[in-house]
């Protein structure tokens, strides 16, 4: 399946070096101002080769939207939009041809499929996710309507951390391009990028996300409760090894602390 969600349900659509990405929104009520500048924003935010500490491929990542919004405003029908793809070179990806890489999708890809595409993962390459960003921001304007804010920023790489959420002004996310809300953890965060960029290497990290005034009783009994449905989105992102609720992980020391007292 490419689809994701029930009431608001995304569609997403497209290959890393075919000639587009998309997304189709199916749910968006009608009558919202759809923000075109603000849909831009967050895909800015997204887009390859800003920074030496991001993928290097050059996409501008600017959109039409083709459905579902007439003089400004969604009109309750699905709300296609595509994304052209520009760095599309794909000659690059033709050595690989015949070998299947190590940690990637290509041999899963083949066996489930009997073909698989090979240039930069086809439809397993973190590509698509400008796409999920896109229904993101989308989504992001109907909960503004209900005040419901949604903030995220790098809290670790590798061993290092920034301090707790409740200590740090998030306001100061897009302050420097490794998007650590702590001036001093960020620069220390962006020299062993390119300490372990510069060995070839790479290296892992932990977002983490805040979200404010969320109302009570969103998810369902008992598989989709919420953290499992946030889980399972989460997880189907390119590269995400792991997800945590509230304390999460820590909970291993939290209960080891509850049995010392």
């Amino acid at each position: 399946m490419n689809s994701y969600g029930t009431l608001f349900r995304i569609s997403t659509f497209g290959e890393s070096h075919g000639p587009a990405i998309g997304v189709i929104i199916d749910g968006c009520p009608a009558g919202l101002s759809i923000d075109e500048s603000f849909i831009q924003s967050e895909l800015n935010r997204r887009k390859p080769g800003q920074s030496k500490i991001t993928t290097q491929r050059k996409e501008d990542d600017t959109f039409k939207i083709l459905s579902g919004v007439f003089e400004g405003q969604s009109t309750g029908t699905p709300i296609a939009l595509v994304i052209e793809n520009q760095d599309q070179r794909s000659k690059d990806y033709s050595h690989i041809q015949n070998t299947f890489r190590p940690s990637h999708a290509d041999f899963t890809y083949e066996s489930k499929y009997g073909v698989r595409d090979y240039r930069g993962g086809g439809r397993s390459s973190a590509r698509e996710t400008a796409a999920r960003v896109a229904a993101g921001a989308i989504a992001k304007l109907i909960l503004k309507k209900s005040g419901i804010e949604i903030n995220a920023f790098v809290s670790q790489v590798g061993a290092l951390k920034a301090p707790p959420y409740t200590q740090l002004d998030l306001s100061k996310t897009e302050d420097n391009i490794v998007r650590c809300p702590d001036s001093a953890t960020a620069i220390k965060m962006i020299a062993l990028i390119d300490e372990v960029r510069l060995a070839r290497d790479t290296i892992g990290g932990i977002v983490t996300g805040v979200i404010k005034n969320s109302p009570v009783g969103l998810g369902e009994p008992v598989f989709d409760k919420l953290h499992a449905e946030l889980g399972k989105a989460m997880l189907s992102i390119n590269a995400v090894k792991g997800f945590e609720y509230g304390s999460g992980f820590e909970g291993v020391h939290l209960a080891r602390l509850a049995t010392q007292r």
